[in-house]
C-alpha cells in the first residue's frame, strides 16, 4: 500500500513574506535598467550580433597561430569511421584504438570491425539490465531517485570502456563484412523508442505478477519471455548476429616479398588474398584482437573529489553481474605522460572529453578560449573544472581515440590528434587537433594498458572504491 503524503498550509504570514522575497520587483527591474547605458562598443557588438551567430564572430585567431598541423608522433592506421545518427562513440572509440594494430600486424590494407555487431548485445544486455533493476526496486516509489535513473536511461546508446570489454569477452568480435551496418545500427532513434516502449510495458507486467503475489524465480521466468521479444525485435532492425563467417582480406604485401614504395597497391599482381578462414566471434576475437582488454585500466581527473583516490561509478555498466565502471582519480599531468608513452609504442587511446567548450567541428580545433565570448561581450566567464561538475556544466560526454602527439624539444606535449568517428566531413577530414591547455580543462578520462601506467597509479586501484551515485555528472556514460 501506498503512503500517503500530507502537506501543511503555510500560514498568511509565511504566504505574505514568500510572495514578496527574491521577487523581480517594479523597482529593482528599475534600478537594472537605469544602470545601463550603451556604450559604442556595445553597439557595434550588437549590429554583429544581430545578423550572425555569436560563435564564429567570437573565433580567436590568436590562438590559431603557429599550429602547423604537424605531430611528431603519430599511430598509423587507415579510414575514418562514423557513427553517424547514433551514440555510440564509445564503442567506435575503442574499435579505433584496436584497429591500427589488427592493421599492422596481419599486413592489412584496412579493417573495420562490425559495430552493429556488438551493438546487438549491448542492446540484448542493456534489456535484460533494466528488466532486472525494475526486478531489483520492485518495491520502490516511482519518485525514488533510482528509480528515476533506471527509468530515464532505460536502453540509450551511451557507454563507457568497460561496456565494451564486457561485450568482447562474452561475444567477440566480428568484421564489418559479416554483420553491416543497417538503417536502425546508424540511425537509433526510432530503434530505442520501440524499444523502450516494449521494455516499459513488460516492466509493468512484471510490477503487476509481484503485486500478485509472484515472487523472483516467476518474475524472471517472465522476464526471459520479454527478452525473446526483444531479440526479434533486434533482428528485424539489426540483422541476426552471426555464430560462424567465412573471412579472408587482402594483403598489404605478398607473402616473402616487400612491395616498393611506388607500387600501385591497388593493381592484381600485388593485391593478395589471405587464406579463407573460418570463425566463430569468439575465435576471430581471440586472433585478431591481441592484448586482452582486462589488462587497460581507466584514468580520470576530477578535481570535484580527491585525487588519487578510487572511485566507481555506481550502476554504470551494461551487463548484469560485470563491474561498474571505476577509476582511479590523477591529476592531468601523469594522465598526459601515460598517453605520451602510449603513442610512443605505437599504441592509441580510448579517451571522453566533454565537447560543449571551446571545439569547432568545422575547423576540427580543440583550444581553451577557442571562442573568445568574454571579449566579444565584454564579461568574464571563468570557472574551475571542478565548479563546472559541481553545477552540471562539465562531464565526459564523448568518446574518441587520441592516435599522435607533437612534442616540443623538451619531450613536453603541445598538442594532440584526435581520431573522431563522426565521418570524414567533420573536423579536418575527421580528425581533430587538441591542444595541450584544452586537455587541461575538458579531458576527463583516458584508457591506458598497465604496461604505461606507474605502479603508485596502479596500486590505487587496490583501494576499496568510494562510490558515485548513477546521477553522479558524467556517470551514465558517452553518448554523443
Amino acid at each position: 500500500m501506498n503512503p500517503v503524503i500530507h502537506f501543511s498550509e503555510p500560514s498568511p504570514q509565511t504566504t505574505a513574506a514568500a510572495a514578496t522575497e527574491g521577487v523581480l520587483t517594479p523597482n529593482i527591474l528599475r534600478q537594472i535598467r537605469e544602470s545601463y547605458r550603451m556604450s559604442e562598443a556595445d553597439r557595434a557588438c550588437q549590429n554583429a550580433v544581430s545578423r550572425h551567430s555569436a560563435k564564429p564572430l567570437s573565433l580567436n585567431l590568436g590562438v590559431m597561430r603557429g599550429d602547423d598541423g604537424h605531430f611528431s608522433h603519430r599511430v598509423r592506421s587507415k579510414g575514418i569511421l562514423n557513427q553517424k545518427k547514433s551514440g555510440r562513440c564509445w564503442m567506435f572509440a575503442g574499435l579505433n584504438v584496436l584497429r591500427p594494430e589488427v592493421i599492422r600486424e596481419h599486413h592489412m590494407e584496412s579493417f573495420e570491425f562490425s559495430a552493429a555487431y556488438l551493438q546487438f548485445w549491448d542492446k540484448m544486455e542493456k534489456s535484460n539490465l533494466y528488466l532486472e533493476s525494475i526486478i531489483e526496486l520492485r518495491d520502490a516509489d516511482f519518485l525514488d531517485r533510482e528509480w528515476t535513473q533506471v527509468n530515464t536511461v532505460t536502453i540509450e546508446d551511451g557507454g563507457w570502456w568497460n561496456y565494451l570489454t564486457g561485450l568482447v569477452a562474452k561475444y567477440g568480435v566480428v568484421p564489418l563484412s559479416a554483420m553491416p551496418e543497417t538503417h536502425a545500427s546508424s540511425d537509433t532513434a526510432a530503434l530505442n523508442e520501440i524499444l523502450g516502449r516494449l521494455l516499459r510495458s513488460r516492466a509493468v507486467r512484471l510490477l503487476e505478477l509481484h503485486e500478485g503475489g509472484s515472487g523472483i524465480a516467476r518474475l524472471r521466468e517472465e522476464k526471459n519471455e520479454v527478452l525473446k521479444e526483444v531479440y526479434r525485435l533486434l533482428v528485424l532492425q539489426l540483422g541476426e548476429p552471426p555464430a560462424e563467417f567465412e573471412w579472408r582480406y587482402p594483403l598489404t604485401k605478398p607473402a616473402g616479398t616487400e612491395l616498393q614504395p611506388d607500387d600501385d597497391l591497388r593493381s592484381a599482381e600485388n593485391r593478395r588474398l589471405s587464406a579463407v578462414e573460418r570463425h566463430t566471434p569468439l575465435s576471430f576475437h581471440r586472433k585478431y584482437v591481441v592484448r586482452p582488454l582486462s589488462e587497460y585500466v581507466c584514468l580520470y581527473n576530477d578535481p570535484k573529489n580527491e585525487l588519487n583516490r578510487h572511485y566507481r561509478f555506481d550502476r554504470a555498466r551494461n551487463i548484469v553481474g560485470n563491474d561498474c565502471m571505476n577509476f582511479a582519480n590523477i591529476d592531468t599531468a601523469p594522465m598526459k605522460e601515460i598517453a605520451k608513452a602510449s603513442i610512443l609504442a605505437n599504441e592509441a587511446l580510448w579517451f571522453a572529453v566533454n565537447m560543449n567548450f571551446d571545439q569547432s567541428t568545422e575547423l576540427g580545433l580543440m583550444k581553451h578560449r577557442l571562442f573568445d565570448y568574454e571579449a566579444l561581450f565584454g564579461i568574464d566567464l571563468s570557472m574551475s573544472k571542478a565548479d563546472r561538475t559541481r553545477f552540471h556544466a562539465g562531464a565526459s560526454g564523448h568518446a574518441m581515440a587520441l592516435a599522435g602527439v607533437d612534442l616540443d624539444a623538451d619531450g613536453k606535449p603541445r598538442k594532440w590528434l584526435v581520431e573522431n568517428s563522426w565521418g570524414d566531413e567533420k573536423g579536418d577530414k575527421g580528425l581533430w587537433t587538441l591542444h595541450d591547455d584544452w586537455f587541461d580543462e575538458h579531458v576527463y578520462t583516458i584508457i591506458a594498458h598497465r604496461s604505461h601506467v606507474p605502479a603508485a597509479i596502479l596500486e590505487i586501484f587496490k583501494q576499496e572504491p568510494v562510490v558515485l551515485p548513477a546521477w553522479y555528472p558524467g556517470a551514465s556514460g558517452s553518448r554523443a
